[in-house]
This record gives structure tokens, sequence and C-alpha cells, in this order.
């Protein structure tokens, strides 16, 4: 395992509060210069701590009002694979999120709609559809007190 230091902490910090900062704007922040916090970012991302950096977007601004949070148990296990599964809900562009989890549910998916009629139809048609789909739970978020936030 790798070890990182304060100042790699301090950048990772700053990039969670916002990714796009340049590496010298990002230097100033940690007190390096702009090579070094170069370097620090490439071996941070060489090494899998930083994966991406990614555009956050407002769902309900861009006309996706609902979010449903699905528990999802599969039919059959063992008929089916967890590959074939993930596979075929990953492709429904609806489903943001897919999470294989330990529990009542084998999966927890995080779904957009554009209102209840559209989930009901993302629901019926695409994920009720997939290999091997069983029984569902749907959770319909209400309100998002804390967005994911650092680390």
């Amino acid at each position: 395992m790798t070890e990182y230091d304060e100042i790699d902490f301090a950048l990772l910090r700053a990039l969670q509060i916002d990714a796009t900062q340049s590496a010298g704007a990002l230097g100033r922040i940690v007190g390096l210069s702009q090579p070094a916090t170069w370097r620090r970012i490439k071996r941070l991302q060489s090494a899998g701590v930083v994966k991406n950096r990614r555009l956050h977007l407002d769902a309900e601004a861009v006309g996706f009002g609902v979010t449903v949070f699905l528990g999802v148990k599969l039919a059959t296990k063992g008929r089916v694979s967890l590959e074939d599964f993930e596979r075929a809900v990953s492709a429904i562009p609806e489903v943001q999120r897919v999470e294989h989890v330990l529990g009542l549910y084998d999966y927890r998916l995080r779904v957009v709609a554009r209102d209840l009629p559209d989930f009901e139809r993302v629901l019926r048609r695409r994920i009720m559809t997939l290999p091997g789909a069983g029984e569902v739970e749907a959770n319909v978020l209400l309100s998002e007190e804390r967005l994911p936030g650092p680390l």
C-alpha cells in the first residue's frame, strides 16, 4: 500500500471541492509548485486513488424530477448470472447507479425519471423485464439534505 502524506490529503480535499482547478491553482492551495502538484495528481491517478473527474448535473434542472431507489431481489439465483443482470441494468439510461448489496435485496438501484408515470414506464418496460429480476421495492426520494462530500 502506498503511503500518503498531508499534502496528498489536502490535494484530494481540494480536488473533491472542485476538480476543474488547474495544477497551478491546486499547488497554491497545498503549497507546491505547478509541476510538483501535477506529478502528485498523476501519482494519485496511477495508484487508483483518483479515478475520474466528473461533472455533477442537477437532474431536476434538466427535466428529471423524480429519483427512486429500488431494491431488487433476483428471482432465480444461479440461473441468471450476476454479470448478466448487471450488464443489462447498466444499459438502461435512467439507472444512474447499480450497487450489489448484502441484505434483503441483491441490488440497490438509483433511477431517475421525468415524473412518476415516466418512472412506472421505466419500471414496467425496462427493469421488470431484466433477466432474473424478481421482487422490487421502490423508495421515492423526497429531498436530499446532503450531497456526497469529501471522504
